[in-house]
């Protein structure tokens, strides 16, 4: 019998349901806000400081983007100089004495990973952001060997534009128990619905303008914001509940980030938390989303055939043979 396509199962989870990150004890909520200036989340939080658990990040150079600064090499990246004194500096910004959890913000190519796994070590809880599964994997590796703190979260961009996160970096995690926090959740608000093939002129920033205009040049990605929008009308929530649901269900999702500009985008977002979508409706949004497999992805459709049939796959790795199967399943 077919699922009843408008009745989404409602979830037990509610903001409050505390999950752990990672392989750790830190209990953080299913969902987390973003936020860029420090100072004022600093002055927001001063009262509740031991009820809330704050991230913050390192790498990027300021004199690199700002003309009017000279230029200071070792002002960014991953290196040891760079984490002490971008740290010391968000701390002031923050008026906090620690943070709860620190970041690389992105891979740089030029810093060892060792050095910068050796020097977050003396941090409190450690995560990536923006980084191959290679230089993950291998970071992680480093940490169990020399007794190190290892990663226990990754920010990545995950959407249902882009879902390359399901190749390498989820089973990535998923072998080294690291939570995955994505972010780019809307595809910076082109999953909103409130963009159409005749109208992309919402935006207000160059970065808005420019990321919704490359997602406008594919129809594929029309053909999946119709399918969210579809779901949407049938269950009568906003599409920005639909996409983030989706997200929410899917395997290793720790604690999507939510970008809102203002409490109603806010408490919209968490309202996604509120219903399930069910599994008919998760795979008509898998089936129009679907991405290009690489090699040697694209065998895993081939796999019963040199391995035989009826042979178990682990739970952590049933998500990528399973999802990508376009043969008989496991």
């Amino acid at each position: 019998m077919a699922q009843d396509s408008t009745s989404p199962v409602k979830t037990t989870r509610a903001l409050d349901d505390y999950v752990l990150l990672g392989r750790s004890g830190l209990r953080v909520s299913p969902l987390c806000l973003g936020a860029l200036c420090e100072r004022i989340l600093g002055e927001f939080v001063s009262d509740k400081r031991s009820d809330v658990v704050i991230a913050t990040k390192y790498t990027g150079n300021p004199t690199a983007m700002q003309k009017d600064k000279r230029f200071n090499p070792n002002q960014g990246g991953n290196h040891r100089k760079s984490l002490v004194e971008n740290l010391d500096e968000s701390l002031k910004r923050l008026n906090m004495s620690y943070v709860d959890i620190l970041y690389i913000h992105f891979f740089e190519y030029r810093t060892p990973i060792e050095e910068f796994m050796r020097a977050l070590d003396d941090a409190l809880y450690i995560a990536a952001s923006d980084i191959p599964s290679w230089a993950l994997s291998r970071a992680n590796t480093f940490a169990e060997v020399r007794g190190w703190s290892p990663f226990i979260g990754l920010q990545t961009r995950y959407n249902l534009l882009d879902r390359s996160l399901e190749l390498d970096l989820q089973p990535a995690c998923a072998e080294l128990d690291i939570g995955i926090l994505p972010w780019s959740i809307a595809a910076d608000g082109f999953l909103t619905g409130k963009y159409t093939r005749e109208s992309t002129t919402h935006p207000t920033s160059e970065y808005r303008n420019n990321a919704i205009a490359k997602y406008a040049k594919f129809e594929k990605n029309w053909k999946i914001l119709d399918e969210v929008v579809a779901i949407s009308k049938e269950i009568d929530r906003p599409p920005v509940q639909v996409a983030l649901n989706w997200i929410e269900q899917k395997p290793g999702i720790t604690s999507p980030i939510i970008g809102a500009k203002n409490v109603n985008q806010l408490e919209e977002n968490i309202k996604s938390l509120e219903f399930k979508l069910t599994p008919e409706q998760m795979k008509r949004l898998d089936d129009v989303s679907k991405p290009d497999l690489p090699f040697p992805y694209s065998l895993t459709d081939q796999l019963d055939k040199f391995i035989g049939k009826n042979i178990q796959v682990p739970n952590k790795f049933a998500p990528i043979v399973n999802s990508y199967n376009y043969g008989k399943l496991f």
